[in-house]
């Protein structure tokens, strides 16, 4: 991994809270000891402790007073550059992609699609949040929301705060500086930067459920990165999203403390190592369709851990009765990457949950 993939965020976990340790791990193999009360708490309760750890509550929905700035017209499909409020001064700039097949019309005339939801990528570029995925700035290799519009979905692309047009208004921080400020501003508030990040995917869930063109029961996310650390994220306490796909990010407290990693800041839920470890965020997805990809050589998902972590995930759907919902797939001699067999995986996971109507 390039050191300049990501910028990671330094926190410390909170202390007296639970602990993990790792064991095994002179032969290249590591074990993953979780607190000993885990397995014999409900996710139903899970949930509630997970939710409580994140920082509490969130608050009653409120209008979200959708504005349209934009219409841009692409072979196929469009492109609508949108905001809507999330908070009193808080609008999420977005992209939302709509494929022609996709239409609002009169009753009986209408022909809506899966929705599908894609949380950018971190990478260190805060100058891009969800132009990359829609296909107007950035990589090509991570315009994934086009991909997805090409195969019939309509697709939102949020900008995640700090990044893109929600970096610092006053100018006064950059890049990093603001993400750190956010950050602290949420703790001293009692609460986590995944609050805040998971309160506005639920809120654009939210919004792709009120469009005309969207199948309501049939919405998705996908994200790479951070936008995989999003969608397991959210994915517990959303559930109106029916499939739910990372690319390349699952680190364990377990590895990010032993291999000494400075990961980003949603990653880190205080008060959660009591209960578990991120692995045991994810499972609270079940029974939903869930699936993860990796890359061997990722060293910011260390593969001995995520090795470690996947049969937790794979015991809870066991379960809840349906192994079927959860997949994985690691890919040899890859680092962190969307891979095309990494891609071809994630078009058949939504391709097998979500339906067209």
């Amino acid at each position: 991994m390039k050191h300049n993939r990501r910028k990671f965020m330094k926190t410390q976990l909170m202390a007296g809270l639970g602990a993990l340790s790792v064991t095994g791990l002179a032969d290249g193999q590591s074990t993953m000891v979780f607190p000993a009360n885990t397995e014999s708490v409900s996710p139903e309760v899970l949930r509630k402790h997970y939710q409580a750890c994140l920082g509490g509550a969130f608050p009653k929905p409120a209008p979200l007073l959708p504005q349209l700035r934009e219409t841009i017209k692409k072979d196929g499909y469009r492109i609508e550059s949108i905001t809507y409020e999330v908070g009193v001064n808080d609008r999420v700039p977005a992209l939302l992609l709509i494929p022609d097949s996709a239409t609002a019309g009169a009753p009986g005339a209408q022909r809506p699609a899966p929705g599908i939801a894609v949380w950018h990528q971190h990478n260190g570029e805060y100058h891009l949040g969800k132009s990359e995925p829609a296909g107007l700035a950035g990589n090509p290799m991570h315009h994934t929301a086009v991909a997805l519009v090409r195969e019939g979905y309509v697709v939102l692309c949020p900008d995640a705060l700090c990044f893109e047009e929600r970096q610092d208004p006053t100018g006064k921080l950059k890049k990093g500086d603001y993400e750190r400020f956010e950050f602290l501003r949420e703790v001293v508030r009692g609460r986590s930067m995944a609050w805040k990040n998971v309160l506005e995917m639920r809120l654009a869930v939210d919004y792709l459920c009120a469009r005309p063109e969207v199948l309501a029961d049939q919405i998705g996310c996908y994200g790479h990165s951070m936008g995989s650390t999003h969608a397991w994220l959210v994915g517990p306490l959303e559930p109106r999203l029916k499939c739910i796909v990372g690319n390349c990010c699952l680190p364990s407290y377990a590895a990010i403390e032993h291999e000494h990693l400075l990961h980003c800041f949603p990653n880190f839920v205080p008060g959660w190592l009591q209960y578990g470890d991120t692995p045991d965020i994810a499972a609270l997805i079940a029974p939903r369709a869930l699936h993860l990809n990796f890359g061997e050589l990722d060293v910011g998902s260390p593969i001995a851990f995520v090795r470690d972590a996947l049969p937790r995930i794979e015991q809870a759907y066991k379960n809840a009765g349906v192994p079927q919902h959860f997949t994985s797939f690691i890919e040899p001699g890859k680092g962190h990457v969307l891979s095309d067999a990494m891609w071809e995986r994630v078009k058949e996971v939504f391709a097998r949950h979500l339906r067209f109507g």
